[in-house]
C-alpha cells in the first residue's frame, strides 16, 4: 500500500505529509469544503501534487478516504500530496482566521484574475465548495470581500470542481512565476 494510503483513516484536524517536508516561503493551499465525489478529489490531489500545493479536506465528505476509493479515483499521486483534514468548515475557518482566503463562487462579480495572490509573501488559500451546492451562503456572506469567480456563459451552472480548482491554482502559479 502506498504511504499516502496508510494515513487515510486519521481523525479530522490532522495532517499527513505525503511529499517532502513543508516548503519555505509562501505556499498555495487548496481547500475543499465537504467534497462529495472521490474522482474529483483524486483529480484535485493530482493537481496539488503537480503544482506543490497543500490539499485541505473539510468534513463531512461524501466518501471515505480508503485505498479502494482512491484507486477508483485514478489518483496515483497521493504519496506526493500534503493533505490536512479538518472536522468542519467552522474549525477550518477558526484555525485559519487571518490567513489569505479566497472563496470561489458564482455569487460575486470579482474575477479570480483580479486578485494578487500571496501579496506580501503570504500563503494563498483557494477555497471551493461541494459539487452539488458550492460554499454555504452564510460563509460567503461573512467573507464577501474574499469571494472570486471564474467567468462563464450565462445559463450554465458551473465548471466541474476539479476543473475550477485547476483554473484557480494555475492563476496562482502564473502570478508567482512558479514551475517555469
Amino acid at each position: 500500500m502506498p504511504n499516502g494510503f496508510a494515513h487515510t483513516d486519521m481523525p479530522a484536524s490532522s495532517a499527513f505529509a505525503a511529499g517532502d517536508a513543508p516548503q519555505e516561503g509562501r505556499r498555495l493551499h487548496i481547500v475543499l469544503f465537504e467534497p462529495e465525489i472521490p474522482q474529483n478529489t483524486g483529480n484535485i490531489a493530482r493537481t496539488c501534487a503537480v503544482v506543490g500545493a497543500t490539499l485541505h479536506l473539510v468534513e463531512p465528505m461524501g466518501f471515505r478516504l480508503t485505498e479502494r476509493n482512491l484507486k477508483r479515483a485514478g489518483c496515483d499521486y497521493w504519496d506526493e500530496v500534503d493533505v490536512v483534514r479538518h472536522s468542519c468548515a467552522e474549525e477550518f475557518l477558526e484555525r485559519h482566521a487571518g490567513c489569505e482566503l479566497h472563496f470561489f463562487t458564482g455569487h460575486t462579480q470579482r474575477l479570480y484574475t483580479d486578485v494578487e495572490y500571496g501579496a506580501g509573501g503570504a500563503d494563498a488559500y483557494l477555497v471551493f465548495g461541494r459539487e452539488s451546492r458550492g460554499i454555504d451562503p452564510f460563509i460567503l456572506d461573512a467573507h464577501q470581500d474574499a469571494c472570486v469567480r471564474i467567468p462563464m456563459r450565462d445559463g450554465l451552472r458551473s465548471l466541474n470542481l476539479s476543473n475550477a480548482v485547476a483554473v484557480g491554482a494555475y492563476e496562482v502559479v502564473r502570478q508567482w512565476q512558479e514551475l517555469r
